[in-house]
């Protein structure tokens, strides 16, 4: 599929949503969750929603379970998060966020949709309607599977490999010159 320009609307969106993104959400410096870093900050979002399975945690933001752990124990030190043992299997942890954790989370959350407001206000109401309808477009056309693959390194390697031939450096013992 050849979409004239896609490439460059694709360059362009890349570049603006991460600016956007910035001075949309760029928190006061008195907000707690700005001292936390990103891998932290990122399960305390998803947390938000609800408690969760800490494997399932681990998959959906794509870290190892030891990974998980690191960053579970310093939120849980901070008193951000805690672990809960499921009734069904005891085996199994729920990591939830605690009551403060809960607050800074809705303190932020508060911050950023005021922000988002001001930016909001500048557009006419037929404007506001059709940027949130097309960031809508854009989430959904995100959350489709791709049309593509990212390849884990190891699998780039392995075909890097396989489509290696070396070279024979000898010389070719057929006659050169006439048919």
């Amino acid at each position: 599929m050849n979409d004239d320009g896609l490439m460059e609307r694709a360059a362009e969106l890349e570049s603006l949503l991460p600016r956007l993104m910035r001075r949309l959400f760029t928190l006061d410096p008195a907000q707690p969750a700005n001292e936390l870093p990103v891998g932290q900050l990122r399960l305390c979002t998803i947390l938000q929603t609800g408690p969760r399975q800490m494997s399932q945690l681990a998959e959906e933001l794509g870290i190892s379970m030891s990974a998980l752990t690191q960053i579970t124990d310093r939120l849980q030190r901070s008193e951000l998060v805690e672990r809960v043992t499921e009734d069904e299997d005891r085996r199994s942890k729920l990591l939830h966020l605690t009551p403060r954790g809960m607050e800074m989370m809705r303190s932020r959350r508060e911050c950023r949709v005021r922000q988002a407001s001001s930016v909001l206000r500048q557009l006419t109401p037929e404007r506001r309607a059709q940027a949130i309808a097309a960031i809508r477009e854009l989430a959904e056309a995100s959350s489709a599977p791709p049309a593509f693959s990212f390849a884990k390194p190891s699998e780039v390697r392995a075909a890097t490999l396989a489509a290696w031939v070396p070279c024979d450096l000898t010389p070719d013992p057929s006659p050169s010159g006439g048919d």
